[in-house]
């Protein structure tokens, strides 16, 4: 007759709390969590489009423009209707991004590395040549994931100056990212 193990807690998990168990990490924290004093010099992240609807309403309604690594579709936003989930004073006019990668690019980890490649791709340029009161979808080509990331940079530039949404960024503030290599 053969028994299963029991779980039980570590050592350490019975004499710290439940919060303190999480902030016991050997990692150092990060400077940007609110509360440590230290402001991130980071631009704030783009906020997502998540729900099936959203993506729906930016693939009926919007324009798109074809790039051999990337498709770009635009929608813009109705500004007296916030998005969905947020407070109109933080996100109203920010731009909002989502990326989808269908089965023709490939199995699963090779669409992961795709939307991985849009997602460096959209954080290098999107910040600062977006424009902002818009949705944008992203959506991966079999190419995405062979085409050379420099080009799948002038890829998206030249899709939102296409569709006409680009915005030069201001002067002094560089794109980031300038070395990320050729993945």
């Amino acid at each position: 007759m053969a028994s299963a193990p029991v779980w039980r807690p570590s050592a350490g998990a019975k004499s710290l709390p439940r919060a303190a168990r999480r902030d016991a990490s050997g990692s150092l924290p990060n400077p940007g969590v609110a509360g440590l004093g230290v402001a991130s010099a980071a631009p704030r992240a783009i906020p997502r489009l998540k729900r099936r609807a959203e993506f729906l309403r930016v693939a009926g309604a919007g324009r798109k423009f074809v790039a051999p690594g990337l498709i770009l579709q635009v929608l813009r936003r109705d500004p007296s209707h916030p998005p969905s989930g947020t407070k109109a004073c933080q996100a109203g006019a920010a731009p909002r991004i989502g990326f989808t990668a269908s089965r023709k690019v490939g199995i699963a980890v090779a669409r992961n590395r795709a939307r991985r490649r849009l997602r460096a791709a959209v954080a290098e340029i999107m910040p600062h040549c977006a424009a902002p009161g818009h949705d944008y979808v992203l959506v991966a080509r079999s190419a995405t994931l062979t085409r050379p990331y420099s080009a799948l940079v002038e890829d998206l530039k030249t899709a939102l100056r296409r569709l006409g949404v680009f915005r030069e960024p201001p002067v002094g503030e560089e794109l980031g990212g300038a070395g990320r290599g050729s993945k």
